[in-house]
């Protein structure tokens, strides 16, 4: 059964950081591209970033570009988001999931609980 564990979000001021964890399981993590999203209330669920299954590309949101960095580690079933610069319109509950490539930008399994990111001005 696969499991999508996200973590590490909170409350932080504007121009502040988090960083987030996907704990993943019940698939072969190394094998397959990985993405974070996010859902701000009243809106649809967007892409943030992805990175391939060996973390040797990445690919950003242009709302995120510069700003926010995508890494994952395949020998703990780990990926990462560290979130730099934040502001209030990344406010959001955030998800991570697999993809069968980089660029899909749409999940392959049963999304998780995720994990709120509260940004104040």
């Amino acid at each position: 059964q696969v499991q999508l564990v996200e973590s590490g979000g909170g409350l932080v001021q504007a121009g502040g950081s988090l960083r987030l964890s996907c704990a993943a399981s019940g698939y072969t993590f190394s094998t397959y591209a990985m993405g974070w999203f996010r859902q701000a209330p009243g809106k649809a669920r967007e892409f943030v970033a992805a990175i391939s299954w060996n973390g040797g590309r990445t690919l950003y949101a242009d709302s995120v570009k510069g700003r926010f960095t995508i890494s994952r580690d395949n020998a703990k079933d780990t990926m990462y988001l560290q979130m730099n610069s934040l502001k209030p319109e990344d406010t959001a509950v955030y998800y991570c999931n697999a993809q069968t490539a980089i660029y899909t930008r749409s999940g392959l399994y049963d999304w998780g609980q995720g994990t709120q990111v509260t940004v104040s001005s």
